[in-house]
């Protein structure tokens, strides 16, 4: 059974930075693809970015493209989102997801079959 746990969420000013972590266990992550959500309050969930984990190729939303990367390390089955240059907009809670490697787009929520529980980011001006 597929577990994600993530950390990393907190408060920061505009401009700071946060890298959020989700280790993946319970799987073997090399069919998997890891994905990065955000819902903010009154909002839908949105795609923020996602990555094959084999092959490390990536996806991004507009809206945060150029300041947030994804990446992985896999001895410690862990993925990353690194936020740099945070603005107030960003603020939501951040959900870590996964799937099965597929050739669908990675924006697709929809496709992701296990959800972490969530962690806070909040962005203050």
């Amino acid at each position: 059974q597929v577990q994600l746990e993530e950390s990393g969420g907190g408060s920061v000013q505009a401009g700071g930075s946060l890298r959020l972590s989700c280790v993946v266990s319970g799987v073997s992550l090399n069919s998997y693809d890891v994905g990065w959500f955000r819902q903010a309050p009154g909002k839908e969930r949105e795609f923020v970015a996602g990555m094959a984990w084999i092959g490390g190729i990536t996806s991004y939303s507009d809206s945060v493209k150029g300041r947030f990367t994804i990446s992985r390390d896999f001895g410690k089955r862990t993925a990353y989102l690194q936020m740099n240059n945070l603005k107030p907009e960003d603020t939501a809670v951040y959900v870590c997801a996964s799937r099965p490697r597929s050739v669908g787009p990675r924006s697709t929520a929809g496709t992701y079959t296990t959800w972490g529980p969530g962690s806070q980011v909040t962005v203050s001006s």
